[in-house]
């Protein structure tokens, strides 16, 4: 058996710490298992591998070298933390719990094992349990935006207009190697099928798809329409678009900017359950009449919330709009309602997400 060589391991650790941080995670995965060559068994490099694999969704890789880190540091609060985020991938919510309970053990002021708690126990149902974690969270300074966003959603308190910057973005990109599966299959989406029976005509000439998403609308469009063009935040989102060769562009942008912004203009705007990421939809509609062309179709759908509100952010972390509020925009900016009427969207725990599907057209 080889020697340790405790300089190469470190040096190895170090350049494999350094491609971690700059985003370069095959490089670091690489640099990690070398150092680990050198020094096998070394807790801070195999919690640091199993954090370069959670980065990448290969929890069930993970885990098994975090479980080795801790069988030589029981008080490893990273490798506990590190351990709640693999089980949380594997969908092992009650282990994920137990593993970031000995995380704050160890570490009672560890704002992001706070985080993590109050998101597990909202995924577990356990709503006043999660809002006092998530709480806690903002008192240590703990990515404040994202967890005043989720309390946002359990108490109905200082609801904000949209999500922090970047978290849908995030969300996506980590969900789209199995989107369509997940959606489809397990979700029984109908969102796209149900709005494209509304559409007042059979054919359109050019087209935009709001948060295309990997493609599941598009496919649809794509027999009824001469053009289609997809936006979406998603890096990863738009790859897997792209390799199902239905749009004749792709743009990775901010909704909302990429209306306000292109120089194209559209016979249908199509938007499939896209809205459930934004609460206040003013800024759509505007940019939405921008791009129309004259007798053009706004078509999407939303999470039915009731008229006593204009939007709600649910416990889901989801937006809902209520029909009163998607009659007044329609009239603010010009647009006619030829259709709103609610129907099963998809499922949400096994349970029927209610929703509006709206058709609009411009004069």
């Amino acid at each position: 058996m080889t020697a340790p060589d405790f300089d190469a391991a470190t040096a190895a650790f170090l350049e494999g710490l350094q491609a971690q941080q700059a985003g370069r995670l095959d490089d670091a995965e690489r640099h990690y298992r070398r150092s680990l060559q050198h020094l096998p068994g070394r807790p801070s490099t195999l919690v640091n591998l199993a954090a370069t694999l959670l980065a990448r969704q290969r929890a069930a890789e993970a885990l098994p070298l975090l479980d080795e880190a801790l069988a030589a540091e029981p008080g490893n609060a990273d490798a506990w933390y590190q351990r709640c985020g693999a089980l949380g991938q594997l969908n092992r919510l009650d282990e994920a719990l137990a593993s970031i309970e000995r995380c704050l053990a160890v570490a009672a002021e560890a704002g992001a094992a706070w985080s993590r708690r109050g998101g597990l126990l909202k995924d577990l149902g356990r709503p006043a349990e999660a809002v006092a974690a998530l709480r806690r969270a903002v008192e240590l300074g703990a990515d404040v935006e994202m967890n005043r966003y989720l309390l946002a959603s359990l108490t109905g308190e200082a609801v904000p207009p949209r999500p922090p910057a970047g978290y849908v973005q995030a969300l996506f990109d980590s969900y789209a190697g199995d989107f369509d599966e997940h959606l489809v299959e397990r979700l029984q989406y109908r969102a796209p099928e149900l709005l494209l029976q509304a559409l007042p005509r059979a054919a359109f000439g050019a087209a935009l798809d709001l948060g295309c998403g990997t493609g599941v609308a598009g496919r649809l469009l794509r027999p009824r329409v001469q053009a289609l063009a997809g936006v979406d935040l998603s890096a990863g989102m738009l790859a897997q678009a792209r390799a199902h060769g239905v749009y004749d562009t792709l743009h990775q942008a901010d909704l909302v900017a990429h209306l306000e912004a292109t120089p194209e203009r559209f016979d249908l705007v199509f938007a499939a359950d896209v809205f459930i990421y934004l609460g206040d939809l003013a800024a759509v509609f505007a940019g939405v009449r921008r791009v129309l062309r004259p007798g053009g179709v706004f078509a999407f759908s939303v999470e039915a919330a009731d008229d006593a509100v204009d939007f709600e952010l649910r416990p889901s972390s989801r937006y809902a709009q209520s029909a009163r509020y998607l009659r007044a925009l329609a009239a603010a900016h010009g647009l006619h309602v030829q259709a709103l009427r609610r129907d099963t969207l998809r499922l949400d725990q096994r349970q029927p997400v209610a929703g509006w599907l709206a058709v609009m057209t411009a004069p």
